[in-house]
């Protein structure tokens, strides 16, 4: 089974995601990009019980109704984003894994709030929103 590390910049909160993630997508949208003061952020969805906390959990905070972002308490670093919409899953952010080239993006999500300054020349798919099925949004 794959298992891969990851954590904050000062060290203080790791996490272990066993498996492999359920996808991974690039997201564009506002509250992402403002959570993490980057033009955009790139998430690995995990199975909620295929991620480990081995000494501290990060601190949460409710970013807009029915979700809450992980960081460290420490070093402000982001961690997480758990939703009301995604009850069983944890999405880390994929640059704080300690090798974030193991997982590769499969397409962009909410690429209708991109900044259009941030030139993507990439060819993965593009969704207005989440990059599910109409009935899964």
């Amino acid at each position: 089974m794959t298992s891969r590390t990851g954590g904050c910049l000062c060290g203080r909160v790791r996490y272990q995601a066993n498996g492999e993630p359920r996808w991974v997508a690039h997201c564009h949208c506002e509250s992402c990009r403002r959570g993490a003061g980057a033009p955009m952020v790139t998430w690995a969805g995990y199975e909620r019980g295929s991620v480990a906390w081995p000494e501290d959990e990060p601190a949460y905070h409710a970013s807009s109704s029915g979700v809450r972002r992980g960081f460290c308490p420490t070093c402000g670093t982001s961690l997480t984003y758990e939703g009301e919409r995604w009850p069983d899953e944890v999405h880390l952010m994929a640059a704080t894994l300690d090798d974030p080239a193991s997982v590769t993006p499969e397409r962009h999500v909410y690429w209708d709030e991109h900044l259009p300054w941030l030139e993507v020349e990439d060819s993965l798919p593009r969704f207005p929103t989440t990059g599910l099925a109409p009935a899964e949004n």
